[in-house]
């Protein structure tokens, strides 16, 4: 009898620590598997309609890549990502200013006019690679400063927001 309840006690603890690392393994590969939201679009500007985009959603987007200098950086750096343009059309954003918001809280608002198809760009790649946020990023709103004079402005270098986590629209 002894021997049994040891057997019985044996093979209960193998059944819980089967289902112990079940659970454990599930928990880990259900976070493997959803990727992490990098930017946040309040569409409505009341935040009643969230559009999420990961680095796979804006990659799967049309890139934009240009080598420009940026008072930021030492020499020319090579920004790679979608229009902004094309990331509010994704999350279908209708008209309105952009309030743009980084990891630090730090808010600039962008009047919608200076969006257009080629610029700026939501960069998630610098030279290359994905760039974290010791390096300004994951994400940088950038324009093509190098490109044409009206991009070399003090306004300007203000709507470059880098470690942008949220976009809100302002209604007009």
């Amino acid at each position: 009898m002894r021997h049994h309840k040891k057997g019985f006690r044996l093979m209960f603890r193998r059944i819980f620590i089967a289902l112990i690392s079940i659970a454990c393994l599930s928990a880990m590969t259900a976070g493997l598997a959803r990727a992490e939201a990098l930017l946040r679009i309040d569409v409505k500007g009341d935040g009643s309609d969230i559009r999420e985009f990961t680095d796979e959603d804006l990659s799967a987007l049309p890139q934009i890549s240009f080598t420009t200098s940026t008072i930021w950086t030492a020499d020319p750096v090579t920004f790679s990502g979608p229009s902004l343009a094309a990331v509010l059309e994704a999350a279908d954003a209708p008209a309105g200013a952009l309030s743009m918001v980084a990891v630090n809280d730090y808010k600039v608002e962008l009047p919608r006019t200076l969006v257009a198809a080629e610029a700026p760009i939501i960069a998630h790649r610098l030279n290359g690679k994905p760039f974290g946020i010791r390096d300004k990023g994951p994400l940088w709103v950038v324009f093509p400063f190098d490109a044409d004079a009206r991009y070399q402005t003090e306004e300007i270098y203000s709507y470059s927001i880098w470690q942008l986590t949220q976009i809100q629209v302002v209604p007009d």
